[in-house]
């Protein structure tokens, strides 16, 4: 372990503007000390603000919630406010960890993980730009099976990690941060950043600036869903998913959110399947037309090829799921769909 400096924040402002990182639920900091890839030289922790509750409640605001960046996922998944106005966003954290990480993350501890990606977080491996720019990406070459077919560059094909991450970009949700300049708020889509020639910057997060809170506008429809594939039923992370919202209408979408998880370089949202959906009958021609131009843009290596068939499958199976068509195990329900 490197020597760091410790200190604990009482309230949100004394916690402002501390240089290195901050510390709540440290379920991947930690980890990352301990493997060396992560080494501040000071540590904030701010758990504190968790036991007072400053930075903890989930409320309704407005026609939406605000979700304190200190709740745990176990906490916002079992809210009344989230399992009844965004389902898919509670069936991604449940689907994203096993109870005892659920209970210690925070949800800004969430969407600021890092990706699990081996060359970064093995120091044997030494190509790695996230961890050191310039050094090249061992994964181009090397092992990707598990890599993202969107959002990459020649720089950097590590996959975002968070399921959360991939429900909340569905439902249009907003980072609210704190800073020595004041406070702004960063649509989540926009706060998660795409590798280009920078792959070493994730977040548009400024020196000392806190998550305070996430936001969510009010849902376009009750029904959510966040479907999962993974290579064990138990605690792994997405080869692929999908968090679809639909608004069906007299049997055709009328609104519609879909964004994906496992295949990208961050939380991929599709405004061009959105668009695809809008107006056409909710059946699974439609469904399968929208995958189609959700992958358009992939860009698969040898290895990891096979996730642009699969995304496809995960994307109907979602869109099918949240209008009805199917149940959870995918069978047909009588008289469903079109």
């Amino acid at each position: 372990m490197r020597p760091f400096e410790y200190a604990r924040a009482q309230s949100v402002e004394d916690a402002v503007g501390q240089p290195g990182k901050f510390l709540a639920g440290g379920t991947t900091l930690i980890d990352l000390m301990k493997l060396d890839v992560e080494r501040p030289t000071h540590l904030t922790d701010i758990t504190p603000l968790r036991e007072n509750g400053e930075l903890s409640q989930i409320v309704e605001d407005g026609k939406g919630v605000w979700i304190g960046a200190l709740a745990s996922m176990s906490q916002t998944a079992e809210h009344v406010l989230i399992a009844e106005r965004y389902p898919a966003l509670r069936e991604a954290l449940l689907a994203g960890a096993s109870q005892q990480i659920r209970n210690m993350a925070s949800m800004g501890g969430n969407i600021m993980q890092r990706t699990r990606c081996p060359y970064f977080r093995d120091l044997a491996f030494t190509e790695c730009n996230k961890r050191d720019p310039g050094s090249g990406c061992g994964a181009i070459q090397g092992h990707h099976r598990k890599m993202a077919i969107l959002g990459g560059s020649d720089q950097c094909i590590a996959t975002h990690a968070s399921d959360a991450s991939v429900a909340l970009v569905a439902y249009g949700a907003s980072v609210v941060l704190r800073g020595p300049e004041g406070e702004r708020t960063v649509r989540l889509e926009d706060f998660n950043l795409l590798p280009g020639e920078t792959p070493h910057i994730e977040h548009d997060l400024k020196e000392g600036e806190l998550i305070v809170a996430l936001t969510l506008p009010a849902p376009i429809a009750e029904t959510g869903v966040y479907l999962k594939v993974r290579d064990r039923e138990s605690y792994e992370f997405a080869l692929s998913s999908c968090a679809a919202v639909l608004d069906v209408q007299d049997g055709k979408v009328s609104a519609a959110r879909v964004a994906l998880g496992g295949v990208g370089t961050k939380p991929w949202r599709s405004p061009e399947a959105e668009a695809a959906l809008v107006g056409q009958p909710a059946n699974r021609e439609t469904f399968e037309a929208a995958a189609r131009v959700a992958l358009q843009h992939a860009h698969p290596l040898s290895q990891n090829a096979f996730k642009v068939p699969l995304t496809a499958r995960v994307i109907v199976r979602a869109l099918m799921q949240a209008a009805g068509m199917v149940d959870e195990a995918g069978n047909s329900i009588e008289g469903a769909g079109a």
